[in-house]
């Protein structure tokens, strides 16, 4: 069935204190997306971010991040008040995120709950905190560990930490009692007013669509407790790191420096720490995009201290056998695959025999003039088709810095114009397409330039800033969508009377087709 949706992370939505959050605003974009003919709201990984931000380098890939918890429910339970929150300084511009306000004062304002919290525990903390004891004390106690570390690495701290010494770290979880309970109870929120936010998005006829990186950052939960699933040395340092190698758009490649996962190791215990994640992640979104889908076929591996990513070698990943593994313990996944870039055969084999539809992205499409996957006439239905992801310029800023050449063969195959605005020509494009699903950006919807781009890949400083206006979602913009969403055969069907009139005739022929069962047994009794 054809549908749309409009990617815009958390972060992005307006709020008073500084990020978007899971409260009122996150509810009425909701009621946006609905009124709009739109089917799905995809969002970015909800981790925790480290170091530059990044909502792909996280502290663990199962927690959310405690940023976008929404103050004036927490208010609404008690643990603080609004006196409280106006208290301290969120942001200078409400058009962006500063992360620096955010770490020194929200958590601060955290600990003014926690003091509350302990004295006013809800009664299903206990049951949460079991339910998700498979990752949440790791966490929570590696957060409380990093702390008394002075923010250090984990590879930095103690070899007694380090290498989990059993004896050291039970006297250390007494000792930290308080700093771990106040991490599990920032999940506690988190995961409170995520299933809220979720179950009325889907009450609403909208579905969420998550991320997921196939690489978990280094300094991390998930590597601190599980360093047999990565590829580590007997010191637990890395010993190759995950990148990209130098292609058209860099010279040196990209040095992400990721841990690898030990796929022989995870073979052996089968895939027990995927199932898990996978698992978590198929609760928490109704679809799944998995970043980087590629690296399951083959992956980039780069010598741990290099500088570039000039000096890697290929290796070899678990391919389909993997999903094939968890989907018969997890059942069928609902997956998108990120299969950008160039793909060899066994690349372009794994994704078709998964059965998982695969992107396109229209920015991507006009390079060159000859043919290209990237171009809608080559798509297939089974496909998702982007105007432009979390990666990309918006359209507009795409336009003014692409090559004259680029942008006239755009205009040419889109038949784009500036009068229209080369972003609603594009976006036309895309929901004209075959592709079963379309997803644009709400920078895109917005008309907004190269300023609302929310990352340039490689560079750090300046992304994943980008926040919307509280006025920014108008009626007009809302009816706008929605006409072009009935044009293009992307709006939701309607129940119409005569479904309902079935269903009532079902029922009421179930009832007499009962009482006919009853009578014929009175008669022959």
């Amino acid at each position: 069935m054809r549908s749309s949706g409009v990617l815009m992370h958390i972060s992005s939505l307006p709020s008073s204190y500084g990020i978007g959050t899971m409260g009122a605003e996150a509810k009425e974009f909701v009621d946006f997306l609905k009124n709009a003919g739109q089917t799905y709201w995809q969002i970015l990984p909800l981790c925790p971010t480290s170091y530059g931000n990044s909502p792909y380098q996280s502290f663990s890939s199962f927690a959310g991040n405690p940023y976008f918890i929404d103050l004036s429910e927490i208010c609404k339970a008690g643990y603080l008040t609004k006196e409280e929150c106006e208290s301290y300084a969120w942001c200078m511009d409400d058009t962006l995120v500063d992360y620096g306000l955010l770490y020194d004062n929200r958590y601060a304002l955290f600990q003014k709950a926690y003091e509350r919290f302990k004295k006013k525990k809800p009664k299903d903390f206990k049951k949460f905190c079991k339910e998700n004891s498979d990752w949440l004390f790791d966490y929570a106690f590696f957060m409380a560990l990093k702390i008394k570390n002075h923010g250090k690495s984990w590879i930095d701290w103690s070899d007694e930490i380090k290498f989990r010494n059993k004896k050291v770290l039970k006297t250390l979880e007494k000792e930290l009692d308080s700093e771990i309970e106040s991490f599990q109870m920032l999940q506690y929120f988190f995961f409170q007013q995520w299933n809220q936010l979720k179950e009325y998005a889907n009450k609403k006829g909208i579905s969420i669509i998550g991320d997921v990186p196939i690489y978990v950052a280094g300094d991390s939960a998930d590597v601190w407790a599980n360093p047999a699933q990565f590829y580590l040395d007997k010191n637990l340092n890395m010993i190759e790191v995950a990148g990209c190698p130098p292609d058209a758009f860099s010279d040196e490649g990209q040095l992400w420096g990721n841990p690898l996962f030990r796929w022989d190791y995870m073979k052996k215990d089968r895939y027990a720490w995927w199932g898990k994640r996978l698992k978590a992640m198929s609760a928490m979104y109704d679809l799944i995009r998995i970043d980087h889908f590629r690296g399951f076929d083959s992956y980039y591996t780069i010598p741990f201290g290099e500088t570039t990513a000039k000096n890697g070698t290929w290796k070899k990943g678990p391919g389909k056998a993997m999903f094939d593994y968890l989907e018969k313990r997890l059942g069928k996944l609902n997956i998108i695959v990120e299969d950008l870039g160039y793909l060899t055969p066994s690349v372009k084999k794994m994704v078709a025999d998964c059965g998982y539809p695969g992107m396109k992205v229209l920015q991507f499409a006009f390079g060159e003039r000859k043919d290209n996957v990237y171009q809608p006439h080559n798509y297939p239905v089974h496909c998702v088709v982007y105007t432009g992801t979390h990666d990309n310029d918006t359209i507009l800023g795409w336009a003014k810095t692409s090559s004259r050449e680029t942008l006239d063969f755009a205009k040419d195959y889109l038949r784009l114009s500036k009068e229209e605005g080369y972003n609603w020509g594009m976006m036309k494009a895309a929901w004209a397409s075959v592709a079963e699903l379309s997803i644009v950006t709400m920078q895109d919807l917005l008309d907004l330039s190269s300023k609302a781009r929310m990352n340039e890949p490689s560079t750090m400083g300046d992304n994943w800033m980008w926040r919307m206006k509280k006025n920014d979602l108008t009626k007009e913009l809302e009816e706008k969508l929605n006409l072009y969403m009935n044009v293009y055969a992307r709006a939701p069907k309607k129940k119409g009377k005569s479904t309902e009139n079935k269903k009532e005739n079902n029922k009421k022929n179930n009832k007499e087709n009962t009482k006919k069962e009853q009578k014929k047994k009175e008669i022959k009794k």
